[in-house]
């Protein structure tokens, strides 16, 4: 590893060296950059890797164009929406090719023990009756997932419907997006499932509502991606099978309500004179700029840089603000959907 005049030591320290270097001189070829910094090559080629993947710059032509945090964080939100696109297209096409199979192939029945019945329910009101028969006709377990809040109209009785399932030694299990984990009310609702003995878990995504029962229970919609859509309602082990299978992958993917990784880390915790020096830091101020700015010492602005990034637990400035960038700190990422959402309950 180099020992250059900036004092670059990691990785991440030296991609953010470069980029400033690269933001303070337009125009400056990448390579002249470097080596004003003592990079070596392999240095130099990690570091434009990291940068061009975070879309910092665009390294196309010999003097890469430099592009603001803000924008780049623009970019990798709309890279994630449109694969979260993709990824619901793909689990629409599947439902399109289920209800094909389920209507002239599965209906004929020609194998008694694999009976399926499939049909496209839309009346709120028989999937609500539908639901609330699960709690007496369920044998073993009870499988939901929700993308959005239990209604809080609904919450009392989803509690109900817990503690007679659970008294009649039926497995529970449910799972929630993180974000509606961070509603206060949700979460008291999510504390108070868990101690009945429902299992609770979150996860960063949750691809549709869903709720199974047994393997011969699933209630879905027709469209993942609008959950007021009519229903598809099956029946019979052939296909819920495949719908306990992708469950089962969500929620080994999941986390156990209340449980916190240890590089968990929200920054939740940071205070305003940390979130000012944050954001200034990430727009490329120095830090004696950040000083007179915040009217506090040299000493003052590394000691906040150095709280900020055991907050967000990044071992280097420029983890710091990409994981900041990431948490919405930098631009006032709204908070989680509001109670009601939507989502079925079982």
């Amino acid at each position: 590893m180099s020992k250059n005049a900036a004092g670059v030591r990691t990785g991440g320290e030296q991609a953010l060296a470069l980029y400033q270097a690269l933001r303070a001189a337009p125009g400056t070829p990448l390579a002249e950059a470097a080596r004003a910094l003592q990079l070596t090559d392999a240095e130099r080629d990690r570091a434009r890797a990291e940068l061009t993947g975070l879309g910092l710059v665009d390294a196309t032509s010999p003097a890469p164009r430099v592009i603001a945090p803000d924008v780049a964080l623009l970019g990798l939100l709309r890279h994630e929406r449109d694969r979260l696109e993709s990824r619901l297209a793909e689990t629409s096409r599947a439902h399109t090719a289920l209800e094909t199979l389920a209507g002239p192939f599965l209906r004929a029945r020609t194998e008694p023990d694999s009976e399926v019945e499939v049909e496209i329910v839309d009346d709120p009101a028989r999937i609500r009756r539908e639901l609330a028969d699960l709690t007496k006709t369920a044998r073993d377990s009870v499988h939901t997932m929700a993308t959005g809040s239990v209604r809080r109209e609904e919450m009392a009785l989803e509690l109900d419907r817990d503690r007679e399932r659970v008294a009649r030694g039926i497995r529970v299990e449910a799972m929630y997006s993180h974000r509606v984990g961070q509603v206060p009310e949700m979460d008291q609702h999510l504390a108070a499932r868990t101690a009945i003995g429902a299992e609770i878990r979150l996860s960063p995504v949750v691809p549709m509502n869903m709720v199974l029962a047994d393997e011969s229970f699933a209630l879905l919609p027709t469209d993942p991606r609008d959950p007021g859509s009519p229903a598809i309602l099956a029946r019979g082990p052939g296909l819920v099978r495949a719908y306990r299978a992708l469950y089962a992958y969500c929620w080994r993917a999941a986390t156990p309500y209340g449980h916190r990784e240890p590089d968990a880390h929200d920054g939740h915790g940071l205070t305003e004179q940390q979130r000012a020096a944050l954001r200034m830091l990430a727009s490329g101020i120095k830090d004696e700029q950040v000083a007179r700015n915040l009217g506090v010492s040299l000493r003052t602005v590394s000691r906040l840089i150095s709280e900020v990034m055991q907050e967000l637990g990044a071992a280097s400035r420029f983890e710091a603000g990409v994981k900041a960038a990431r948490l919405g700190l930098l631009d006032g990422e709204n908070g989680p959907d509001d109670l009601g959402g939507p989502g079925h309950t079982a």
